[in-house]
């Protein structure tokens, strides 16, 4: 079966590969790391070496076997762009997606630069989604990367966690936008100005804005609320061009 999840934008996830290293402020207090070892404590033998970026390639067709439809994360355990991962094995994960009909997947990278090195190599079918993480203006340059991957269906951004104000979001060609704040041990502050002006941004281009959470030690606690209320649109297959 697949791995039921709690995030709050998905359904289920699938791990073809666990494990990866930190390329930016925003991996500081990764959240998969955190998973990965205390897997490799409780002896789980899929993390026998912890957090090391490791294929699993016997799960590689497992959403073939998932007769019910769900929208599914992929590798939220790792980045499937990581350098690390050879362009062959991209290409087989790709092509289950677009065997699996009937699930949306959900393909989110820190590396979207390589995404759009690999475009013309991979099949783009209805059903895969690819997505970028943006966690403060230094990053603004990965939405224009990802923007690059003209073929997709459905292109977003996860600007999480955010670590700064970004008022002027780069927006060009992209479907979605989620956001925010850091969760667990050492969550860094996000302030409310940060969320709003993103999301004022969305509603002016008519983008669908997604707000996760506002993070902190107890994200339960600060709930995800913004204004009065949760903002939980998703997207559509129209694209904003600006």
């Amino acid at each position: 079966m697949a791995q039921s999840s709690t995030i709050e934008w998905t359904e289920a996830t699938w791990n073809p590969v666990t494990g990866c290293t930190k390329i930016s402020p925003g991996c500081k207090f990764c959240y998969a790391e955190r998973m990965a070892k205390r897997l490799r404590a409780m002896g789980t033998e899929r993390y026998r070496d912890g957090f090391a970026l490791t294929l699993q390639p016997d799960v590689l067709e497992a959403p073939l076997k998932w007769r019910k439809p769900r929208v599914i994360f992929v590798n939220s355990m790792s980045d499937l762009f990581h350098v690390d991962v050879p362009d062959d094995y991209v290409r087989q994960v790709f092509d289950v997606m677009e065997r699996a009909e009937r699930h949306t997947f959900q393909v989110l990278t820190k590396r979207p630069e390589r995404v759009a090195a690999m475009r013309h190599d991979l099949p783009w079918p209805s059903n895969v989604w690819i997505g970028t993480s943006v966690e403060s203006e230094r990053y603004e340059w990965r939405s224009a990367a990802l923007s690059e991957v003209d073929a997709a269906a459905i292109r977003f951004l996860s600007v999480e966690p955010l670590l700064g104000p970004v008022p002027n979001l780069p927006l060009d060609g992209i479907d979605w936008v989620i956001v925010g704040g850091e969760s667990g041990p050492g969550a860094r502050p996000m302030e409310a100005e940060w969320v709003r002006d993103i999301r004022e941004r969305c509603t002016a281009l008519a983008v669908p804005f997604f707000f996760k959470q506002w993070g902190g030690v107890n994200k339960k606690r600060t709930g995800r609320e913004l204004d009065g209320r949760t903002w939980d649109e998703m997207p559509t297959n129209r694209r904003c061009y600006v």
